[in-house]
């Protein structure tokens, strides 16, 4: 039987510590990740909101990037939320900027107005994967600046819409968020990223073939 898969939060800038308190109550065991040689021991890392601009400076300066490239190339999987998922997208626009380039889609920073800073929801819509034990299919949604999803792929799968966008969406081991799931008490959403861990923590803890 697998063990529980390692889950690492970046701390690298950001709101982490609430990833890590969500992650806790899902019953994993949640590193601090700061230096790229953790990955190596991790079958899953969150990128959190906080501020692209200083995360990808502060990644760029430590190693960081490559470092998660490679994580990901390796089959670890990804949650990025918010910042995150800005720093995860294929294509940055409004303004345009740098990214990792690790899932297929098209983000507009601040997309809903600076105006509205954050504003609380219930998704539309929800992937049956994202389903409640008891069949609950709402799920509450905290934006704060969120970035809008304009564009994804073949291979993104949408999990969740509120407002007729894109909130939620996993293109392979990478799940993307333009809420903050990490702000509410509601765990479905961490629990579907534990799902996708745990394929890599399966791999890793298989016997080698002949």
């Amino acid at each position: 039987m697998a063990s529980d898969p390692a889950i690492g939060v970046l701390a690298l800038q950001g709101d982490y510590a609430a990833h890590a308190r969500t992650l806790s109550a899902c019953g994993v065991e949640v590193r601090e990740v700061r230096k790229p040689v953790q990955l190596a021991e991790l079958d899953g890392l969150v990128l959190p909101g906080g501020e692209t601009t200083a995360l990808l400076k502060i990644m760029e300066n430590t190693g960081m990037e490559e470092a998660l490239v490679a994580f990901h190339a390796g089959g670890g999987a990804l949650f990025g939320t918010c910042a995150g998922m800005i720093l995860l997208a294929g294509k940055v626009c409004s303004p345009a900027q740098r990214s990792l380039g690790l899932v297929d889609i098209d983000v507009e920073r601040n997309a809903y107005g600076r105006q509205i800073d954050s504003f609380e929801s219930v998704a539309e819509w929800l992937a049956p994967d994202l389903a409640g034990e008891d069949g609950e299919t709402s799920l509450p949604l905290v934006f704060i600046r969120a970035p809008r999803l304009v564009r994804s792929g073949k291979d993104v799968q949408p999990l969740a819409r509120c407002r007729g966008d894109v909130v939620l969406a996993r293109q392979g081991r990478v799940l993307v968020a333009s809420f903050h799931p990490e702000m509410s008490s509601d765990l479905r959403v961490h629990r579907f990223f534990l799902k996708l861990a745990r394929q890599k923590n399966k791999g890793r803890l298989s016997p080698a073939g002949p």
